[in-house]
């Protein structure tokens, strides 16, 4: 079964075909996700704790990162037109989900990675959806 898989991002938009829709998306889908999305140049991928992370050009040239969720395709970027969570909005919603004692927060290509304590009261490394704090990867601190 064939799925389309769409993205928008700012005044680009992209859509991926894949073979199901619960099946990852490799390295090369992630390029052409990219190069669809606008970006022409693509470099340094790489799978990192549940999201692919690139560094792609800007159109003035520049190189930046954005990094994308394996599962949906989705584009997270940094400078895209999509307004990120501010760091006491994005630890309202993790509170809402049960999570505390927030330590180690940083965002990075429109993600916020954060440790805290999950409700079973385990600490874990967090990568959060910067645009409405949906947890993309979750994994126990050592």
């Amino acid at each position: 079964m064939k799925t389309a898989l769409c993205v928008a991002l700012g005044m680009f938009g992209a859509c991926l075909t894949t073979t199901q829709a619960a099946e990852p998306i490799g390295p090369q889908q992630v390029i052409t996700l990219l190069q669809q999305a606008g970006y022409g140049d693509v470099r340094d991928l790489e799978y990192d704790d549940g999201l692919w992370e690139a560094e792609i050009r800007r159109p003035y040239g520049l190189w930046d990162e954005v990094s994308v969720d394996p599962a949906t395709g989705e584009i997270f970027d940094l400078r895209g037109k999509r307004e990120v969570l501010s760091m006491r909005d994005l630890l309202a919603k993790l509170e809402g989900q049960g999570y505390r004692a927030f330590t180690d927060i940083d965002r990075d290509a429109g993600v916020w990675e954060v440790e805290a304590t999950d409700p079973q009261g385990r600490r874990v490394d967090l990568k959060v959806s910067g645009y409405d704090g949906r947890i993309l990867y979750s994994k126990f601190d050592d």
